[in-house]
Parts: structure tokens; C-alpha cells; sequence
């Protein structure tokens, strides 16, 4: 906001209040009522507000208080603000960030605990990114503001409240990650696990009792849904011979499966089993605390998986000697 005076915040409790998690805070005093809107509860007019603002070449950020309720404007993100270009022949530039809490949190209920990468990764016209760390979300909200496309950013609730490692160089004013660049977090070669949000932080915690047992993964932080970063993926496959995907969402026409049918497309004859994915359960999240928990991915659903192939690998094996 500081290097581009087009760029604005608008949203529910974003100013006075400085965000439903304390993201805006200072931002209203630092600079103003302008630029830091406070808007009504209806996410259907201030998206479109927003999306009118990037025709006209302002950089609007919008926040949704939980992505659940982007489904009041999701007309707005959709047709308003990820077809433009297409039916502009290149004319119209949306340049638009929707940004706010993605998937599960704790005891919120079906209605606030959806995970949506899914649901915007298979628009053409968008973006989507999916921050895990403090750098992940520094590098990658400011490629989100710059880019001239409409970006959704999807962040986690959960993830609000831990710390992160920072570098200097994260820290640097011109920091600043590529969009479609997946980070390999650690690296491994007996299984390849992909994960984003905050289901990376389970990956790795898995990864290091894993090494314990002598079982070397490799976590690929997939940073960004929309465009994927394929090739990094089947590189790793073809280097682990394996691969489990992780996340949140519901399993049917899940970011796994789309992972699943690219490497199947392109590594076939370099995987040595089946593909394994692992992912929320096919409910609506029921609110007990118990039930929460096992209706999402857990460091031992990771476990437990990589070391059922691992034995089905060495069974085979020992079968074909």
C-alpha cells in the first residue's frame, strides 16, 4: 500500500475494528478511511464494488471475514471478475485480490469450515494461492496485488495464531514470491508428499517421525493451486517413485485428484504404487469436537498411509526376487 496508492482494503470490520483476526491492524491510521473501507454485512455489494474499482484500474484487496461467505458474491468473483479479460479480447484487466480464512477452523460448524480451493482452482481467470508460512504469505499476497489478474488468496484460520522462521531476505522490501512455483519444503527420496495450507505443517511433522523409521519424504508446499506447479511435482515422482497428496477438502474433484491425473499423465512408468490421497471426509463437518477431528487430514492419517505402501512395495518386491 505504501509503494502503490491505487491499492485499497475493503471489507467487514477491516478498519475500526482492524480485521475479524487483527490482519488490518494500523492499516486504518496508517492510511485512512480511503484506502481502509469498512463496509456493511453484504458481500455481494462491496465485491462488486471492488471488482468495478479494478475495471478502472485500482487494485482493490477484498476481504471476506470467512471464504464461506465469498458464496454470497461468488457471481461477482466468477463472472464479473474472472471472464473479463476473455470477453474483453484482452481489453479489460480485473486486477482484484480476494483474500480471507479458507477451510476448517475449530467448532465453527459446517457452514464456516469449507475448504474452496477446489471450487475457484477450476475457474479459467483465476488465480489461487495458499499460503502455510509468514513468507508464503508476505511473497505471495504481494505477487497477488501486482498481478493483473483476479487472485484468490487463501489463508487459514489456524495458521493466524503460529510463528514462523523469517529470513532477511523475507523481510526485504522487495520480496516478492513467483506465482505457479510450488516450494519443496524437505527433501526425500522414498515418497513425494504434496500439501498446502496448513496441511503442509502436518506433512512435515510426518516427514521427520517418518526419517525417524528410516523413510526419507520429500514435502512439496504447493504455494499455488491455480496455476499448479506440475513440473515440480512429477519431478520428485519420478525421483520417489510415490506419492501421497494431502489436504483438507473434500475428497471428489479435490486438488489431489487433479495432482493424481497429472502425474498419472505424465510419470506413469516411474511410480512403483498406487497413487494414495488423503483428504477430508465426504460430510458437511459436524461441529462435536471429536467427530471435527477425525473429519480432517492428521499427522497419523500420514503415517499410517506412507507406511501401509511402503509395505506393499517391499512385499512385491521381495515376491518378484
Amino acid at each position: 500500500m505504501s509503494a502503490d496508492p491505487k491499492v485499497f482494503l475493503m471489507g467487514e470490520e477491516v478498519g475500526e475494528y482492524q480485521g475479524a483476526y487483527k490482519i488490518s491492524k494500523g492499516l486504518l491510521e496508517k492510511y485512512g478511511p480511503d484506502r481502509v473501507v469498512d463496509t456493511p454485512i453484504t458481500e455481494a455489494g462491496f465485491t462488486g464494488i471492488g471488482v468495478g474499482a479494478a475495471y478502472y484500474g485500482l487494485r482493490p484487496v477484498i476481504e471476506f471475514m470467512t471464504f464461506n461467505f465469498s458464496m454470497q458474491a461468488i457471481d461477482h468473483i466468477i463472472n464479473s471478475a474472472a471472464k473479463s479479460n476473455y470477453m474483453s479480447a484482452g481489453q479489460i484487466s480485473v486486477p482484484i485480490v480476494f483474500r480471507g480464512p479458507n477451510g476448517a477452523a475449530a467448532g465453527v460448524g459446517a457452514q464456516h469450515s469449507q475448504c474452496y480451493a477446489a471450487w475457484y482452482a477450476s475457474c479459467p481467470g483465476l488465480k489461487v494461492l495458499v499460503p502455510y508460512s509468514s513468507e508464503d504469505a508476505r511473497g505471495l499476497l504481494k505477487a497477488a496485488i501486482r498481478d493483473p489478474d483476479p487472485v484468490v488468496f487463501l489463508e487459514n484460520e489456524l495458521l493466524y495464531g503460529e510463528s514462523f522462521p523469517v529470513s532477511a531476505e523475507t523481510l526485504d522490501s522487495s520480496f516478492c514470491l513467483p506465482i505457479g512455483k510450488a516450494k519443496i519444503e524437505r527433501e526425500g527420496k522414498d515418497v513425494t508428499i504434496t500439501a498446502f495450507s496448513k496441511m503442509v505443517g502436518y506433512a512435515l511433522q510426518a516427514a521427520d517421525i517418518l526419517a525417524k523409521e528410516g523413510i526419507s519424504a520429500e514435502v512439496i508446499n504447493l504455494r499455488s493451486i491455480r496455476p499448479l506447479d506440475r513440473s515440480t511435482i512429477n519431478a520428485s515422482v519420478r525421483k520417489t517413485n510415490r506419492l501421497i497428496t494431502v489436504e483438507e477438502g473434500f475428497p471428489q474433484h479435490g486438488i489431489g485428484a487433479e495432482i493424481c491425473a497429472s502425474v498419472l499423465e505424465d510419470s506413469f512408468e516411474y511410480l512403483d504404487a498406487p497413487v494414495e490421497r488423503i483428504a477430508g471426509a465426504d460430510v458437511p463437518m459436524p461441529y462435536a469436537a471429536n467427530l471435527e477431528r477425525i473429519s480432517v487430514p492428521q499427522v497419523e492419517d500420514i503415517l499410517q498411509l506412507t507406511k501401509v505402501g511402503r509395505r506393499l512395495i517391499c512385499k512385491k518386491t521381495n515376491e518378484a526376487e
